[in-house]
């Protein structure tokens, strides 16, 4: 059932004429910050790099998703040029810089394994012709306190753990990002648990909003943003959406992952978006929404399971959010 109460679960396909054009979004880039703009900006600074433009990718037809938000995409420049992928940099413009000409994404193998009635191994282009795509637009949430709304192309995962055959005994599945050293130069940072593992609990998994992803704007994803393949869980903060997977593994007890193997008490398995439970180096309490001007815009509350909760609430009755954060 999409929301009705505040309208921002509606079909997005409209959306398409308000992107900003890509010249005006170079012509802005060319602005020089002056140090004191710099000094001030925070965390909703959008760092100038020089990717390739959307037009460079190869496309992927989609139709418009019931589940997309009525609110106006971040311009494809930005979305490709300020990201998090640590296993190319700590730094936001490290991605863009450092992934393209250097992630080899075909071949590409996914490993679909554990506690299911059909494991298999897939070929890319297989999970890109499993089920239809659609064209689904969302917020993304960082802990870091900015958001930025992004136009995802994929299906819901549910189409693939269905294929499979998941057993009953299986509770939870496991996404395995790729761990290259040759590839990846952020894999020297020593102070992550490599490779990147996140997880989701079945019901989690199996809910429509989560979205099996494989483009962004209406072409196949950058290597900066998790190609060939990635998760959108757009209740939950980022980190939780895996980046360039290459294993799926369905297990019975909750799988440890990268960040709380690292830092526990920072980052939960649940990561839903919550403004109530503080991260303990960032309020969670409000957000600033990147864009073109994104320097000043202004910071907006956030939302609980970051606008979802008429959706996906009901998966965590019983549980109190600020214990399992």
């Amino acid at each position: 059932m999409v929301r009705s109460d505040t309208k921002r679960l509606i079909r997005g396909d409209h959306l398409s004429g308000q992107i900003t054009p890509e010249s005006v979004v170079h012509r802005r880039r060319a602005i020089v910050l002056a140090g004191a703009a710099l000094a001030t900006a925070g965390p909703g600074l959008v760092q100038a790099s020089t990717p390739k433009p959307a037009s460079a990718y190869a496309p992927l037809a989609a139709k418009p998703s019931r589940y997309s938000i009525l609110e106006r995409p971040v311009p494809f420049e930005e979305a490709s040029t300020y990201n998090n992928f640590y296993e190319f940099g700590l730094e936001k413009e490290d991605p863009a810089e450092r992934a393209p000409g250097r992630l080899k994404t075909a071949p590409w193998k996914v490993t679909v394994e554990g506690l299911v009635a059909r494991p298999r191994e897939f070929d890319i282009d297989e999970l890109r012709k499993l089920a239809p795509m659609e064209e689904r637009i969302t917020r993304l949430r960082c802990v870091e306190g900015w958001s930025m709304v992004i136009p995802w192309v994929g299906y819901s995962l549910s189409e693939l753990i269905k294929r499979v055959q998941p057993l009953g005994s299986a509770k939870f599945i496991e996404f395995t990002t790729l761990a290259d050293p040759k590839q990846m130069p952020g894999l020297s940072y020593r102070a992550l648990r490599w490779p990147y593992r996140e997880g989701l609990r079945m019901d989690e998994a199996q809910h429509p909003l989560s979205l099996l992803t494989f483009g962004m704007y209406g072409v196949i994803l950058p290597e900066q943003n998790g190609a060939p393949l990635r998760l959108m869980v757009p209740w939950k903060y980022g980190f939780k959406s895996s980046k360039s997977i290459v294993k799926i593994r369905f297990v019975e007890s909750q799988p440890s992952t990268l960040w709380t193997l690292t830092a526990p008490k920072e980052y939960g398995f649940y990561a839903n978006v919550n403004p109530d439970v503080a991260h303990p180096r960032w309020s969670q309490a409000t957000e600033r929404v990147l864009g073109t001007d994104a320097l000043f815009a202004p910071r907006r509350k956030t939302e609980l399971f970051n606008g979802y909760t008429d959706l996906v609430a009901s998966m965590y009755a019983g549980m109190d959010l600020k214990t399992f954060y």
